[in-house]
């Protein structure tokens, strides 16, 4: 019988150097084939330093893999945007240890009135410990990001574009825009929805492109709120999405429809928004003094493929939507976490032979269920009549817990439920963060393994103990035996017999050590 104590194997980041050729690599070259390709000096070069690229590297140095981040840009982003962490993101960041620094550059509000922009309150109950969003600086959640996946031993190169690659048996070639070519065993595109790298991959990206465009921006504005506020509500009748909303000391976040499909490559001006403003309500409030100024479409396009070979996709070089209900960002940083440990798995050599694919065929059905909602939410901000008539019968049956709840949890990720067989409705889902011996579960996931947590004080992971924790404790607040926890928090097994547990241990992680 096992104690109730918590068990782990030495952390790799004790020796996070190891075998890891942290120096200057400028000048590698390697021919796309042949007996004298150079040898493979990363694992896995990642082409994008966003929220997904830096995190999926953070997730890939937990498992002491050799990451290189390739960023085009020579800066990190100036302009001050603000993006919505999720329940399900923060609770990620909760299980890497992150979360408290983020909260100190973030600020918290309620949990409700997503879905298209319908002002509901949050449903009672929320099965989470962490149930708010989080609102942060764009260049803020990136850089801690990026800081994360630097502490742990990620290497970032900045003014670094990918330019081509070839894959082989081995590896991948990558060819830099300069000409340097880098080896790696893998490449990962994260590099947004024009990905150079999902182009030269050939992978399709259906969908629909942009019909609308809209304006999106934080400034001063030059009267007062009350006068702001009676404006608004009277043109946000008949046009949506139409905002002025205080940020406070005198800055306001706007949004504005376009004019028309423009090029998005070129950022707009503030004399865009002015003429914008005019045009619907016959006054640009004074606005002055932008902090950034962006505009979105409404194009919906999803990768056909994740992964070809030894090529992979994640976040928006996989998926683009519209940016309502604030999922992007959230999506992106929700497919590095699901990705990191399986291809980590796959290099150490334990991973089980189907577990990368397991990646595209839970993530890519998550992606396709964010863009029909976007494309539902997109339709009930129109202000024809048909979509305005559904958005009212909507509002009416939002009153209802269980019709606001559902609508919630899809825009929030908790309802989330990958596919893992048949079993109680917790399988598949991932486990709030509920109160241990050792204080809060997730404190217990702060290194990216799984854990055993046993309510019996019986069973074992026995030879999968370099992979996977124990934990004991028969006050857990769960109410089904044990549960096996896959790295990214979600639920692989439930029971209390050793055999069925040994056969789920194989299933995730591979056979046991001897």
């Amino acid at each position: 019988m096992h104690s109730a104590q918590f068990t782990a194997e030495p952390s790799s980041n004790d020796t996070v150097e190891r075998d890891f050729t942290a120096g200057d690599v400028s000048g590698l070259r390697s021919p796309a084939s042949g007996a004298d390709r150079a040898p493979l000096m990363f694992d896995v070069i990642i082409a994008g330093c966003g929220p997904t690229g830096a995190m999926l590297a953070a997730e890939l140095r937990l498992h002491d893999v050799r990451v290189l981040v390739l960023e085009k840009e020579t800066e990190p982003k100036s302009f001050v945007r603000i993006v919505g962490l999720h329940i399900r993101s923060i609770e990620l960041m909760a299980m890497r240890g992150l979360l408290e620094r983020i909260l100190q550059h973030g600020r918290q509000r309620p949990a409700g009135g997503f879905f298209a922009a319908i002002p509901k309150p949050v449903p009672k109950g929320l099965d989470s410990a962490h149930a708010y969003l989080l609102g942060i600086p764009q260049p803020v959640i990136e850089r801690l990001l990026e800081e994360h996946a630097v502490e742990l031993g990620a290497q970032v190169r900045r003014g670094c574009a990918v330019a081509g690659f070839e894959q082989d048996d081995e590896g991948v070639t990558v060819e830099l825009a300069d000409g340097e070519q880098l080896r790696s065993r893998y490449l990962i595109g994260c590099d947004g929805g024009r990905s150079t790298v999902r182009k030269l991959l050939g992978v399709g990206f259906p969908g629909e492109p942009s019909r609308t465009e809209t304006l999106m921006g934080e400034m001063e504005v030059g009267v007062p709120q009350e006068e702001i506020a009676a404006k608004v509500t009277e043109i946000s009748r008949t046009h949506q999405p139409f905002w002025l909303r205080p940020f406070g000391e005198g800055v306001y976040s706007v949004v504005v429809p376009a004019a028309g499909v423009g090029d998005r490559a070129e950022p707009p001006t503030l004399e865009d928004f002015k003429q914008q403003l005019r045009t619907i309500a016959g006054t640009d409030f004074g606005v002055h003094s932008p902090r950034w100024l962006s505009r979105f479409g409404d194009a919906t396009r999803l990768a056909e493929r994740y992964r070809v070979g030894r090529v992979l996709l994640a976040g928006d070089a996989a998926h683009v939507h519209p940016p309502i209900g604030g999922q992007g960002l959230n999506l992106g940083v929700q497919d590095a976490f699901n990705l990191g440990w399986k291809l980590a798995a796959q290099i150490h050599g334990w991973a089980p032979e189907t577990l990368l694919d397991t990646y595209q065929a839970e993530r890519h059905p998550v992606a396709e269920d964010v863009l029909d909602n976007t494309r539902a939410q997109t339709e009930l901000l129109s202000t024809e009549p048909g979509p305005q008539a559904v958005r009212r019968l909507l509002t009416e049956l939002m009153d209802f817990d269980e019709v606001n709840r559902h609508l919630i949890e899809k825009i929030t990720a908790t309802g989330i439920r990958y596919d893992f067989g048949a079993g109680p409705d917790l399988l598949g889902r991932r486990l709030r963060d509920i109160e241990v011996k050792q204080g809060r579960l997730y404190s217990l996931l702060h290194r990216g393994r799984g854990l055993l947590l046993d309510r019996t004080e019986r069973l074992t992971v026995g030879g999968w103990s370099d992979r996977v924790d124990y934990l004991a404790d028969p006050t857990a607040e769960l109410n089904v035996p044990c549960v096996l926890l896959r790295p990214d928090g979600h639920v692989a097994w439930i029971g209390d017999d050793q055999q069925d547990l040994d056969d789920h241990l194989s299933r995730w992680f591979g056979q046991p050590a001897d």
